[in-house]
């Protein structure tokens, strides 16, 4: 028996191992994406299209949970069925071993094929509709397909037919469950407001009279927020206005791919992060609160902010 293991092809001695392996860079990619997307920080990134991804309404399942925890769930499961085998003996407990082999290999190749399908229909968004280069996006793709291939590579299977079959099924179950998912996304770009291409989405809260009585004010003096669309700490603080309120703030957008984009000024300016706020001729960086907002700006009006 071991003469024969030695004999078999170098990828279906070492598939477990380079499965385990990939899992585990997915695994700690979407740990830290996760990280950076629930503090509301920036991903390190050649590109800004990681970030603008991140703030994407395609970042979160059902608008709440953000995608890279179901993407940690998914690269942890491959890792604990890829290397849970590979920790029994087989010296002492062979049945075990071959038993939990048989069982897992059919799930890796289950699971393997749902992440492709996924990894593709987020790869034809990101080209179609956020237009952006995101390396972490791409990469998952490539480790997703990279997984499919060496499970279906990495051991003899019996059952061909069978095995197609199945993937077929996984195929068609995982598209319809994605368009399922982001039906509110596609069903908010064809009907009620539309965005136009590479603008700052709505603000996800509604403004009260004193959000708005500060931002009139802003807009009177001439103060001017300083943002990019894809920026998450620029939709933050448009959050602590409200939607209404926020529609007398003259928001000036800096990225230079973005909708109305004035680059040019946001360079004059001196601005040199997101958001950026300039007040009588003085530039502030970073989120700022209402009320301070309201004590640089020399605001004497309501101050009972609801955000």
């Amino acid at each position: 028996m071991r003469r024969r293991r030695q004999q078999l092809p170098w990828i279906q001695r070492y598939s477990r191992f380079i499965l385990g392996a990939i899992a585990f860079v997915g695994t700690i990619e979407t740990i830290y994406l996760t990280y950076v997307k629930l503090t509301g920080g920036s991903a390190t990134c050649p590109t800004g299209g990681c970030d603008q991804v991140l703030s994407s309404p395609y970042a979160t399942v059902f608008g709440v949970i953000p995608l890279t925890v179901f993407g940690f769930l998914a690269y942890g499961s491959m890792l604990v069925m890829s290397a849970g085998p590979l920790l029994v003996n087989p010296e002492d407990k062979k049945l075990l071993r071959q038993k939990l082999e048989d069982m897992t290999w059919p799930l890796l190749f289950i699971l393997a094929s749902a992440m492709t399908v996924f990894s593709g229909y987020l790869m034809f968004i990101l080209a179609t509709e956020i237009k952006a280069a995101c390396v972490y996006c791409i990469g998952s793709a490539i480790m997703s397909v990279t997984m499919l291939i060496i499970t279906l590579l990495g051991r003899v299977w019996d059952d061909l037919g069978q095995l197609f079959f199945t993937g077929f099924l996984v195929f068609v179950v995982t598209l319809v469950g994605v368009l399922g998912v982001y039906s509110g996304v596609n069903a908010g770009s064809a009907g009620g407001e539309v965005l136009a291409a590479n603008a700052p989405p709505p603000a996800a809260t509604t403004s009260g009279p004193a959000e708005i009585s500060l931002a009139q004010h802003l807009s009177t003096i001439g103060a001017r927020k300083f943002g990019a669309y894809w920026c998450p700490h620029c939709h933050d603080q448009k959050d602590l206005f409200g939607e209404e309120a926020f529609t007398y703030v003259n928001y000036v957008e800096c990225a230079p791919d973005g909708y109305e984009a004035q680059a040019e000024v946001c360079q004059a300016a001196g601005v040199r992060g997101y958001p950026s706020w300039d007040i009588n001729g003085e530039v502030y960086g970073g989120v700022r609160s209402l009320n301070e907002l309201a004590d640089l700006s020399g605001y004497t009006g309501p101050r009972d902010f609801k955000n």
